[in-house]
């Protein structure tokens, strides 16, 4: 997919504020500092589309951006600073739940995850509820460029080793890398079949 265009269209905290468009919508979310601000300006090409920040935890609101004309991205706040708890919902911050519960229009949320890391309950708890609310969804793993190759192959398939613990299969995952774009043509490319089947049936 050729990215022609990407403009933001706005910020809320407010599911029923979103775009009343059908325009098919992909999430990004991942825990504080997982490098999704990154992620997000690499895949579209831009500096500063999304706001990068040292800071953890810098995007606070849901966050649409009109990608080609046709299809949003969707920036969601990360959720790592919400207090563990074992009810999804107390876990999450209230509208990102009622975005995935309630945006007809979302197509897949990718869940990112950052390779370094061995698996965090937070992380596997996030992917439990959006498999029990039947959601579609991709992991992404980030950072890809910072281990090793034989190190980054062991790190994925430990990852995939704990997911069978609760998953009949592995999710459909990509590795990537904000820094050499790693990932960045199969992840479009991903995005750009769905795009045609949406429209086929609209």
């Amino acid at each position: 997919m050729h990215i022609k265009s990407a403009e933001f269209v706005m910020s809320n905290s407010d599911v029923a504020k979103c775009p009343k468009n059908k325009l098919p919508e992909y999430a990004f979310i991942g825990r504080s500092n997982v490098g999704k601000s990154s992620l997000i300006n690499m895949l579209m090409q831009r500096k500063s589309l999304a706001k990068t920040s040292g800071r953890p935890g810098k995007t606070q609101l849901i966050n649409h951006f009109l990608i080609n004309k046709n299809w949003y991205l969707v920036d969601l706040p990360g959720y790592g600073y919400a207090r563990v708890s074992k009810k999804a919902k107390k876990t999450f911050q209230k509208f990102i739940t009622n975005y995935f519960e309630k945006r007809k229009q979302l197509v897949s949320a990718f869940v990112l995850v950052d390779c370094r890391h061995e698996p965090q309950p937070i992380d596997l708890e996030f992917m439990q509820y959006l498999g029990e609310g039947q959601i579609p969804f991709s992991i992404i793993f980030t950072k890809g460029d910072k281990l090793k190759p034989n190190a980054l192959t062991r790190n994925i398939e430990a990852y995939k080793t704990k997911l069978l613990e609760q998953w009949e299969e592995i999710p459909n995952y990509f590795i990537t890398s904000s820094t050499n774009a790693m990932g960045r043509d199969e992840l479009l490319g991903y995005i750009g079949e769905i795009n045609q089947s949406v429209n086929a049936v609209l």
